[in-house]
This record gives C-alpha cells, sequence and structure tokens, in this order.
C-alpha cells in the first residue's frame, strides 16, 4: 500500500514532528516530505495528519503507542 518512505512519515506525524523536523531527521527537502505526505493521504484515504495517523494504526502500519 504505501512505500517504505511514504510509510515513515504519519509515524513521524504522529510523534509531534513537524515537515521541517521530518526533512531535516531524513535529509530531504520540505517539498520532498509535502509530496510523500500528499501520497500517503492519497493511498489511506485521508485528508489530514490525526486522521493519516489514525487510519495507518487500523491498519497495523503504526503501533497503538504512537
Amino acid at each position: 500500500m504505501l512505500t517504505l518512505r511514504e510509510d515513515r512519515r504519519p509515524a513521524l506525524l504522529s510523534s509531534g514532528c513537524s515537515y521541517k523536523k521530518i526533512s531535516t531527521q531524513l535529509g530531504i527537502s520540505l517539498h520532498t516530505v509535502g509530496t510523500h505526505i500528499k501520497n500517503a493521504y492519497r493511498k489511506l484515504e485521508v485528508h489530514s495528519a490525526p486522521a493519516a495517523v489514525m487510519r495507518a494504526v487500523q491498519l497495523g502500519l503504526l503501533g497503538s503507542t504512537h
């Protein structure tokens, strides 16, 4: 469903990371972070970070402790 790169974004968002912090941690541009997030939202069929995190948990992509 999600690529390995897209899969990490909901996990980082769920821990409270901003796009800028995700960019820094992963060594990618802010634009690339945004692109991965938008692709993950589309694949998860959601429109926000909280919904993406909830959906990722439901699908077992994140542990329930995030």
